[in-house]
């Protein structure tokens, strides 16, 4: 290893270490170095010995060349504004390199009829339950695998969602109908520990494997909607809102009731 690479190689580690310092999530910390190692092989040299030139060529090549999104460009941004002062101790000037404006796109919504088929193709009782979970209570897909028996609490009707997105705790809705649902799950599958394990079950199902879950029973029902497993999260959000714009004039309390939409969804899946 050249004396070039070691230096490199050191530099890397103390952005690792800053990173960790500041409490980085771990998919943080290697999106980060992944685009230190982008920038490093687009300079064709040290990503040490760059300029705001570099980088401004590097984020205009993404830009218009490789036709990546704002978030994208934005995230790789930040990794090289942070790569520079953490681990080059240099300073920073956005009058050099400008960031992206960020761009807002409403996100494609699920009807909940539609919810209802692709819940409703999954044959898999586990899968069925994963998949309910996520749209009844608006969990993300990591937050959903890293779901424990234990943050299931019938006695009050809610989920506990530990260290999330920005390494905090909530909780969110459990209802009648999903609870029926984890039951039944329970009672056949018997899980110890992680609510959802995987292959062995000491650690939890991959986000992976959901996301695959979720995109067969996408094309056994024939939607030709451009979607994810993290829509149903959106889908949740929405039918919340629409239900709470409907009773609005009512009396009944907003939250944290169960959209009307998504209990007949899980009523008829059910």
């Amino acid at each position: 290893m050249s004396p070039h690479e070691t230096k490199h190689l050191i530099r890397l580690q103390l952005m690792i270490t800053s990173m960790e310092l500041k409490g980085f999530a771990k998919n943080t910390q290697k999106t980060y170095l992944g685009h230190i190692r982008c920038f490093a092989e687009f300079c064709g040299k040290n990503p040490a010995s760059a300029g705001y030139d570099d980088v401004r060529a590097f984020l205009h090549h993404s830009i218009t060349e490789r036709k990546l999104s704002s978030a994208y460009v934005n995230s790789a941004y930040g990794a090289i504004k942070f790569f520079f002062q953490s681990a080059l101790c240099r300073e920073w000037n956005m009058l050099h390199v400008p960031r992206m404006k960020k761009k807002y796109s409403l996100p494609v919504v699920l009807t909940p009829q539609e919810v209802f088929q692709i819940i409703k193709a999954t044959n898999n009782l586990k899968h069925k339950a994963i998949l309910s979970t996520i749209y009844s209570a608006g969990l993300r897909v990591s937050e959903a695998a890293h779901l424990k028996v234990s943050d299931i609490d019938s006695a009050n009707m809610r989920i506990f969602i530990r260290q999330s997105k920005g390494n905090k705790d909530r909780c969110s809705i459990l209802s009648e109908k999903n609870l029926f649902l984890l039951r039944k799950y329970w009672k056949q599958y018997r899980p110890k520990f992680w609510l959802f394990p995987g292959i062995p079950a000491s650690n939890p199902i991959s986000v992976r494997t959901i996301q695959s879950v979720f995109h067969n029973a996408l094309v056994a029902t024939g939607i030709a909607k451009n979607v994810s497993v993290h829509t149903l999260r959106h889908c949740f959000a929405t039918h919340l809102l629409n239900n709470d714009v409907c009773d609005s004039c009512g009396s009944r309390p907003k939250f944290p009731t169960i959209p009307a939409e998504t209990g007949i969804v899980l009523n008829a899946v059910i």
